[in-house]
C-alpha cells in the first residue's frame, strides 16, 4: 500500500484558476471604483459651479428683479431678460473674457458671471464644447421646461466622459453627463 503525500496537478490548477478569478475580479473593481471616483469628482465640481453661480446671482438682485429689496420690501418678479439667463444652443449674452489679474478682480455682476463661465470651461472636461450646446440657465415653472415663466431657476452644466461611463441615466448620450439644480434665487 502507497500513500501520497503532497499535492495533485489537478488541485493545483483549480486552486490557480479560483486565484485567477479573484484577481480578474479584483482589476476590474478597481477599474469600476476609479470610474465612480472620477464620476464623483466631476459632480461635485458642477455642483460647486452651480452653487458660486447662484450666489453671484443672489449678490446682484438687481440683474434678476424688477425691483428689489431694500427700495421694495422684497423682490418682486423675475424679469423676462437677465444677463444670467442663457438658452441651450446659445451663448451667455455679451460675454468677454475674464477680467481678473493679481492686480484686478471682477466687480460686476456681468464680469462675475463671465468669470465663473471661464471656470466652468476650465474646470469640466470638454464643457468649452458643451458650454452653447447643452448648457443653460433659465427661468422655469417645472423641470426641464425653459419658456421664461415661474418663479424658478434651472441651471444645467454638462461635460464630457469616455462612452458609457456617465452613470447619469437623464444624461443627453453616453459621452455626456449633466447635472441640473432648480432654485428659487
Amino acid at each position: 500500500m502507497t500513500t501520497s503525500k503532497g499535492f495533485s496537478l489537478i488541485e493545483v490548477l483549480v486552486a490557480l484558476l479560483l486565484t485567477t478569478i479573484g484577481i480578474l475580479g479584483m482589476v476590474a473593481l478597481q477599474g469600476r471604483s476609479i470610474q465612480y471616483t472620477q464620476d464623483a469628482m466631476q459632480r461635485n465640481a458642477a455642483v460647486e459651479l452651480a452653487n458660486d453661480l447662484i450666489e453671484i446671482i443672489r449678490a446682484h438682485p438687481q440683474e434678476l428683479y424688477s425691483s428689489t429689496a431694500p427700495k421694495q420690501p422684497m423682490n418682486s418678479g423675475m424679469k423676462e431678460d437677465s444677463i444670467f439667463y442663457k438658452a441651450k444652443g446659445s451663448d451667455l449674452p455679451e460675454r468677454q473674457k475674464c477680467v481678473t489679474s493679481p492686480s484686478q478682480i471682477a466687480k460686476t455682476a456681468r464680469q462675475q458671471r463671465d468669470c465663473w463661465a471661464d471656470r466652468v470651461e476650465a474646470l469640466l472636461p470638454g464643457a468649452e464644447d458643451l458650454f452653447s450646446s447643452d448648457m443653460y440657465i433659465c427661468r422655469s415653472p417645472e423641470p426641464g421646461k425653459c419658456d421664461d415663466k415661474g418663479s424658478m431657476l434651472e441651471i444645467r452644466l454638462a461635460w464630457e466622459v469616455r462612452q458609457g461611463a456617465c452613470l447619469d441615466a437623464s444624461a443627453p448620450d453616453a459621452t455626456v453627463c449633466t447635472y441640473t439644480i432648480r432654485v428659487e434665487p
